[in-house]
């Protein structure tokens, strides 16, 4: 490594090549450091600069002997080297700002030492010499220069400023990102940085084109250049994903799907040594971040592993949950397992001894859940019916047991009333005797699947047993009352029809909006009135501490998905609240729905509920209704009108007869059952209203209600 010219510029000859500031456009060139370099100095300073790029070393920090001469400020100005009048290099201009630091010895000490000797040299005057270090680097390249930097004796002073060294300069391209540090060699104190974003390049723009965005590149029509499209992945290497050469102007669009937050733009003229510019404009584009969720794969990788391919890094964690045999959400892991920073692209090992068909991987950021995949999905097996029990170590070796429910997680021995607690001592003889299968464990405790098969079997095994000893105490009655087998057959058909008839009684499933109590009255009295038909009616109303345990969109997915598994029927029933957030989702679907109470099912169901309708999935799926005192016909939105919508009371029997389906009785049967509902329902539609024909007093009830959208 050679040695430069040494430069000692003072106030009147500091006009060597400063360069232009940059005011106009011109062709950007690219060049490693610039080969027409200079220095500007303060009056009074010298230097020496290396030749070529030096290596970025800073080194370990290290005491100063005495007044040492450091970096103390970093300034940067744009400048614009032409060599032709349309043919200029952009150019960074750092200016180093430095002062003395540290001190001479201690005073009396250096008393002491000049009275031992009085012909010793005065030890402040002389100069001071620092190597300075200049860290440029804007990516794709990076470069060192050395500043051999001599200080006079007369500006020695500690702790003052003794100007400043201009390093006149390192090439950029238009629109990158430079980072700059400085240093000495060796350092005496922690490096400055500074990091600054140059102005974009003038003829790139990205503008909006509807749903899509177009790249408009206005160029000369005798210009080459190349355009790249690529993902910056920061977890990874840059990705390429398109590349052409083009001539001229060009207009580029790009599909709105195909925007995610790390993709970037790189346009550079095809000439020797040039400059690449980049541009990721689409950082903070919320459609780009919505594309890059739909984008990522969830893997599952056996035996243990999982990966999340994805194009642009995610700024989300990822834990283990435990998906019971039943439904019900997944329930996490979390503690005893920690929540992970997801590494997307990146193989990742589950922190199992064995892995389970119940466990799954969930991917969610702060806001909400994003992914899922459970192992039964790849090459476990279906779902078992287990039971996960969470080992808790204390520090002296004494451990507790509990079951993970959806209501938390519930100790072995307690009086509970859920299945866990009920065999809680058998679920922790299993565990002793080594019939659960340990899935994970460390120094704070253990996770065991239990299975649960043998309790199922042991109790149908008892069930059968009652049955056997009943058929038995049936034939001795034979036997003994000969004279009443005629009468006891035709109870035991009565008995036989009414067990058909329960066993085929039909799944309802019964959706509203809560306008006020007396409306909730209503609703009540109609789910207890069905279920005397039979039908099998779940309702809100009944299943409050599940709403509060589960949530509402929660609650009306389990209940969904088992009402149309069994071949039930979703009774959509219309009031004016209803239909109210009915016209809120279909005129404005793209704003946030208004906020709602905790157990509102109705409002929480829309967002699946209406996917149906919109989709053709609805027909022999839901049923509406609305009660003809409270809504006007017309006013149930013509999208629900593609299934039955019947008016209350006036068209009981059909609404009835449309419930129960294929296990619907013979007409005369239904309009006396129809005939039993409405009185049931009479004095709940009396409460509703003042007096006949005045609406009701609750939210929602009045004649406008309809129409607040």
């Amino acid at each position: 490594m050679g040695r430069g010219q040494e430069l000692d510029l003072s106030s009147s000859g500091r006009d060597s090549k400063k360069g232009e500031r940059v005011g106009g456009g011109g062709n950007v060139r690219s060049g490693s450091i610039n080969s027409d370099l200079s220095l500007l100095l303060s009056q009074g300073l010298s230097c020496h600069l290396w030749d070529g790029d030096v290596l970025c070393l800073p080194g370990s920090l290290v005491s100063a002997p005495g007044p040492v001469l450091v970096p103390t400020r970093l300034q940067t100005e744009l400048v614009l080297r032409c060599h032709e009048e349309t043919d200029c290099d952009l150019c960074v201009r750092v200016v180093v700002h430095l002062a003395v630091h540290g001190y001479w010895e201690d005073p009396e000490d250096e008393e002491f030492r000049r009275a031992a000797d009085p012909e010793l040299e005065e030890p402040r005057n002389v100069s001071l010499q620092a190597h300075v270090v200049l860290s440029f680097q804007a990516y794709p390249t990076a470069h060192c220069v050395l500043l051999e930097v001599q200080v006079p004796a007369a500006l020695v002073q500690p702790g003052q400023s003794v100007g400043s060294v201009a390093f006149d300069c390192f090439e950029a391209a238009l629109g990158a990102e430079v980072q700059i540090w400085s240093y000495t060699q060796p350092r005496y104190q922690k490096e400055l940085n500074l990091t600054q974003q140059l102005p974009a390049l003038p003829w790139l723009n990205v503008s909006a084109d509807g749903e899509d965005v177009r790249l408009v590149l206005d160029v000369s029509e005798e210009q080459r250049f190349g355009l790249s499209l690529y993902w910056n992945q920061v977890q990874g290497p840059v990705k390429p994903w398109w590349h052409s050469n083009l001539t001229g102007p060009q207009t580029i669009t790009l599909n709105h799907t195909d925007l995610v937050p790390c993709l970037c733009i790189q346009v550079w003229p095809l000439e020797p040594d040039s400059v690449r510019t980049s541009i990721c404009p689409f950082r903070e584009d919320p459609r780009a971040h919505r594309n890059l969720w739909r984008a990522a794969r969830l893997q599952l990788l056996p035996p243990r592993g999982w990966r999340l391919d994805a194009p642009c890094s995610l700024p989300a964690e990822a834990t283990l949950c435990w998906q019971a045999l039943d439904g019900g959400p997944c329930l996490p892991l979390v503690p005893p397992l920690p929540r992970e920073n997801v590494t997307v692209n990146k193989v990742l090992e589950f922190p199992l001894l064995k892995g389970h068909p119940n466990i799954c991987v969930q991917v969610s950021t702060w806001e909400k859940l994003q992914l899922q995949e459970c192992l039964w999905a790849d090459s476990l097996g279906p779902l078992k019916d287990d039971m996960l029990l969470v080992e808790t170590r204390g520090p002296q070796d004494n451990g507790s047991l509990c079951a993970l429910e959806p209501s938390g997680c519930t100790p072995l021995l307690s009086r509970a009333s859920t299945r866990a607690a009920r065999l809680g001592e058998q679920l922790l003889q299993d565990v002793q005797s080594g019939q659960c299968l340990q899935l994970w464990d460390n120094d704070l405790g253990a996770l065991w699947a239990c299975p649960m098969d043998k309790y199922i079997h042991q109790r149908w095994a008892l069930v059968w047993l009652a049955c056997l000893l009943l058929v038995a105490v049936v034939f001795l009655l034979l036997l003994v009352k000969m004279n009443h087998v005629k009468g006891w057959l035709r109870l035991l058909k009565e008995d036989i029809r009414a067990g058909a008839v329960a066993v085929r009684s039909r799944a309802a499933l019964l959706l509203y909006s809560a306008d006020d109590a007396s409306f909730e009255r209503l609703v009540g009295a109609l789910a207890s009135a069905l279920c005397q038909l039979p039908l099998r009616v779940a309702v809100d109303l009944w299943s409050r501490r599940d709403l509060s345990a589960q949530g509402a969109l929660a609650w009306f997915h389990a209940q969904r998905r088992r009402t149309l598994q069994e071949g039930g029927v979703v009774v959509l029933l219309f009031s004016p609240g209803a239909v109210a957030l009915c016209r809120e989702w279909l005129q404005d679907a793209t704003s946030a729905p208004r906020a709602h109470g905790p157990h509102d099912a109705f409002a929480a169901s829309l967002s699946c509920v209406l996917p149906d309708f919109l989709q053709g999935r609805a027909p022999g799926r839901y049923v509406g209704a609305y009660f003809d005192k409270l809504l006007p016909a017309d006013a149930v939105p013509a999208l629900f009108r593609s299934v039955p919508v019947f008016s209350l009371p006036s068209q009981l029997p059909d609404f009835l007869g449309t419930l129960q389906g294929s296990a619907a009785p013979r007409p005369r049967r239904l309009a006396e059952r129809a005939e039993q509902v409405s009185r049931a329902l009479q004095p709940a539609l009396d409460s509703c209203f003042r007096a006949p024909g005045v609406p009701g007093r609750g939210r929602g009830m009045g004649p406008e209600a309809g129409d607040r959208t």
